[in-house]
């Protein structure tokens, strides 16, 4: 799959180890996590490749508030256990969003992703 990143800041912290240890206060597993996820993401050929691997615990963010999840997904960036989510979008080749984003009918055909964030996205 191809990567978009939303801003240059999320690029480096996906992308630089300098990056990264300092987003997770030096945490190194984190780190290197969240280096292979980004490394599986590249390897996939489309985003159900991502889906259907378990560990990445792959799952649809709902609306809170004032603030609008519709079409974004979280992946884990260790485990369920750590707060550390990945969040992505899914979009079309000419780099628009899905609307809406049904991801059961359009997982065979993702082959672009955008990271929006790396945060403790629940807290």
């Amino acid at each position: 799959m191809n990567i978009e990143y939303k801003s240059k800041e999320i690029e480096e912290q996906c992308t630089s180890l300098k990056a990264a240890r300092k987003l997770f206060g030096g945490d190194e597993t984190l780190v290197v996590r969240l280096m292979s996820r980004i490394n599986s993401f590249k390897a996939a050929d489309t985003i159900k490749d991502i889906i259907v691997q378990r560990q990445f615990r792959f799952h649809k963010l709902e609306n809170k508030g004032r603030s609008s999840y519709e079409g974004y997904f979280a992946v884990d960036v260790k485990t369920f256990k750590e707060p550390w989510r990945i969040i992505i979008r899914p979009l079309k080749s000419d780099m628009t969003p899905y609307i809406p984003c049904n991801i059961d009918e359009i997982a065979d055909e993702v082959k672009y992703i955008e990271v929006s964030e790396v945060s403790k996205h629940y807290e």
